[in-house]
């Protein structure tokens, strides 16, 4: 057994300290970042969001709207070659729109299949793992960097710095950060393991440029401050679950529920109002394990909840309403690009006293 005494921080434990600023509009701040692979050599030139590869949210129906703002959509590992041939069509979902599989060899056979048969070929491919620690993880990223030297390649899920160079030195362009940390996983509480999402940002982050990779912190955002915080940690994409559910462009099922009010109408009772839910899950969740798999197995721990997430209409209101808490962000300290962002960050530990903004029942 070892003890690690350094102190963890999540989004929720830090602000950002505001700084003199020569900008004098929100809109003075550019928020398009551009990288260049390590391996791949690809370029990507956009918003660095991502919509994460879960069921009610991975889906092209999401991408169609994010890719309008140069965001990309990670799908769901769902999708089949049907589904490909009738959305996947332009150069923009190439550039936008990143399939997603497990590390099976039928996966990987899918995989290939969908590629190979399209006219316009992927550029990326995101390895749809919780646990990125195990060994088959870098068997399979070598597996396909041989395959596909062309490809970028996305992996994970780590928190440590080790992990991180790991990956990359396997032939991993991006690595996802995050354990636990997600609106809809509950692998702290089932399992015991995890780090704050913060502090494995900056620790991830550190390791992964020192070697010319890069990083996405997946999971663990409720609001824009909270996605403002990854990038100021040093993450190069942020990946969204929770942020993105509950809007016409995810998947999940719509609740309505008839709530009593304490207001009466002209016959003195109560009126009736009726309230509108998506339903959300974790892909590690009952109820995706009965969707797709015909239930939980009998060696496994659910380490995903479904819960009910108030609708929220249109996805771009909530893309606006992000873009615009970037920018003002910017303004505050400083930046007036988001690539200087974590340059200009300073961080202050304050008590954990911040109250979600979007209310979910677990159901």
């Amino acid at each position: 057994m070892r003890l690690d005494n350094d102190i963890k921080l999540d989004f929720d434990d830090v602000l950002i300290k505001p700084k003199r600023s020569k900008m004098k509009s929100r809109q003075d701040v550019n928020i398009n970042r551009e990288f260049t692979f390590l391996h791949s050599k690809k370029v990507f030139s956009g918003v660095p969001i991502m919509a994460s590869n879960m069921d009610t949210v991975g889906r092209f129906e999401m991408a169609n709207i994010l890719k309008n703002y140069k965001m990309i959509t990670v799908l769901n590992k769902f999708y089949n070659l049907d589904d490909f041939k009738r959305n996947y069509t332009s150069i923009e979902d190439s550039k936008y729109v990143i399939p997603s599989i497990g590390t099976s060899e039928n996966e990987l056979n899918k995989f290939l299949e969908i590629y190979n048969e399209l006219v316009v070929k992927p550029e990326y491919i995101c390895i749809d793992v919780a646990n990125g620690y195990g060994e088959y993880m870098i068997e399979f990223i070598r597996k396909i960097r041989k395959i596909l030297p062309e490809i970028t390649i996305i992996g994970g899920n780590v928190v440590s710095g080790e992990m991180t160079e790991e990956l990359i030195l396997s032939g991993c362009d991006i690595v996802k950060v995050g354990i636990g940390s997600g609106a809809a996983c509950t692998t702290r509480i089932k399992t015991g393991v995890g780090c704050p999402q913060l502090s494995a940002v900056i620790e991830c982050a550190d390791a992964a440029h020192g070697l010319g990779g890069l990083i996405i912190s997946d999971g663990g955002c409720k609001t824009p401050a909270d996605i403002v915080k990854a990038f100021a940690g040093g993450a190069d994409f942020v990946m969204l679950g929770g942020m993105l559910a509950g809007h016409d462009e995810s998947g999940g099922e719509i609740i309505i529920e008839r709530i009593k009010t304490d207001r009466l109408n002209e016959y003195n009772k109560h009126i009736i109002e009726e309230k509108k839910y998506k339903i959300f899950y974790g892909m590690s969740s009952n109820t995706a394990q009965e969707k797709y798999y015909g239930g939980q197995k009998q060696y496994r721990a659910s380490e995903g909840r479904t819960v009910k997430i108030e609708y929220r209409g249109k996805v771009e209101d909530t893309i606006r309403e992000i873009e615009g808490g970037i920018r003002s962000a910017c303004t505050y300290t400083g930046a007036s690009k988001l690539k200087d962002l974590s340059k200009c960050t300073t961080f202050l530990r304050v008590n954990n006293t911040h109250n979600r903004v979007y209310e979910k029942k677990e159901i």
